[in-house]
């Protein structure tokens, strides 16, 4: 199981509308779309290598503490994220 980075170390690439998290060599993503005050989560993906290392939920954590530290409010559209949010009840005051 690759190892989780030190803190949350999520980058913005706004030429391709996404975040992403470095774990282990290899990328967990978010495609997202920014509106005042809000993050719109379409879609979170990890690279092949890091199925079912728990890298998704390292990067939802961190996705979810940078969005608490900005005052965003998040609006999940990917299943994935909707459902990792419903059942992280320390960040459904985020939840749009």
């Amino acid at each position: 199981m690759p190892a989780a980075p030190a803190g949350p170390m999520i980058d913005r690439l706004e030429s391709h509308g996404r975040l992403e998290m470095d774990f282990a060599g290899a990328t967990v993503f978010a495609r997202c779309r920014q509106e005042p005050g809000r993050l719109i989560i379409d879609h979170v993906e990890a690279d092949p290598a890091l199925r079912g290392s728990g890298a998704s939920g390292v990067f939802m954590t961190a996705l979810a503490e940078r969005a608490q530290a900005r005052g965003e409010r998040l609006r999940p559209v990917c299943g994935y994220a909707a459902t990792w949010l419903r059942r992280h009840s320390a960040y459904a005051a985020l939840i749009e």
